[in-house]
C-alpha cells in the first residue's frame, strides 16, 4: 500500500532527479510500507523515483521459483528509469520508505528541450551499466567469503563509513542479492566476526561495525 504525502516543488528535489527535472518541474511524494510493490516486472514504465528515506530492493522471479535481486536502492537513490516499453524488475520497499516520484515522459521532455539534463541522464545510464557489470563479476569471480565481503565494503561506502553499519535488508536479501545461500551469508559472516575484521552491535546481524576495512579489501581484492 501506498500513501501520497504531498507534491514537492522543484526547489525542494535534490540530486540527479533534480538535474534531470529542470527549472519548472515538481514532483509527488508517497510512502510506501515494509514489503509494499513499488512497480511490477512487465509493467508500463510511468514514473522514475528518488528515494528520500529507507530502501528498495528490485529483483526477478527465476522459472524455478528462485529470486535474484539485481540492486539495492538507499536514500538519494534513483530508479525505475527504463529504455524499455516495460520494467525488467519489480521493485518493494524493503522497509517503509518515503519516494519523490516524477513522470518519466515529463523528464525525457525536459531533457529533449532544455538538454540541461542530458549529461546527467547520460550519468546515471552508465552508473547502472557500471552497476551490473560489478554485480556479474561478483556473482561468476568470487568465493562466497569474497562475495559477501565485497557486498559489506559495497555498503560501507554507500553509507559514508559509518561507526555502526544499520543493514536495512535482511540475511535472505543479501543471500538473493549475492547468488548464495542464507546459511553461506551467515557461515561468512561468521567467519568474518571470528577473525575479528567485524563486530555485531546486539543481536542481530543488521546492526555490525567494520572493524579492519583494510584487510576484509584485501579479502576482496
Amino acid at each position: 500500500m501506498l500513501v501520497r504525502i504531498n507534491t514537492v516543488p522543484r526547489m525542494q528535489i535534490d540530486g540527479q532527479l533534480a538535474a534531470l527535472a529542470g527549472e519548472r518541474m515538481s514532483c509527488c511524494e508517497f510512502r510506501y510500507r515494509r514489503g509494499a510493490e513499488i512497480f511490477g516486472e512487465g509493467e508500463e514504465p510511468e514514473y522514475v523515483y528518488q528515494i528520500v528515506s529507507g530502501a528498495v530492493r528490485t529483483y526477478k522471479l527465476l522459472p524455478d521459483g528462485r529470486r535474484q535481486i539485481n540492486a539495492f536502492h538507499l536514500a538519494g537513490d534513483m530508479f525505475g528509469f527504463e529504455n524499455e516499453t516495460t520494467h525488467r524488475f519489480t521493485a518493494e520497499a524493503i522497509v517503509e520508505t518515503n519516494v519523490h516520484l516524477m513522470r518519466r515522459t515529463s523528464i525525457l521532455e525536459a531533457v529533449r528541450h532544455g538538454g540541461a539534463g542530458t549529461k546527467d541522464l547520460i550519468k546515471f545510464v552508465t552508473q547502472n551499466l557500471q552497476h551490473a557489470e560489478s554485480h556479474m563479476l561478483l556473482l561468476g569471480r568470487k568465493t562466497s567469503l569474497e562475495r559477501v565481503t565485497a557486498f559489506l565494503l559495497e555498503m560501507d561506502e554507500r553509507l559514508q563509513h559509518p561507526d555502526v553499519m544499520i543493514l536495512p535488508m535482511n540475511r535472505r536479501d543479501i543471500a538473493d542479492y549475492l547468488g548464495l545461500t542464507l546459511e553461506t551469508v551467515s557461515r561468512a559472516l561468521s567467519i568474518l566476526r571470528d577473525e575479528g575484521l567485524l563486530r555485531f552491535d546486539g543481536n542481530t546481524q543488521r546492526r555490525l561495525e567494520l572493524v579492519d576495512r583494510g584487510a576484509l579489501a584485501k579479502i576482496d581484492a
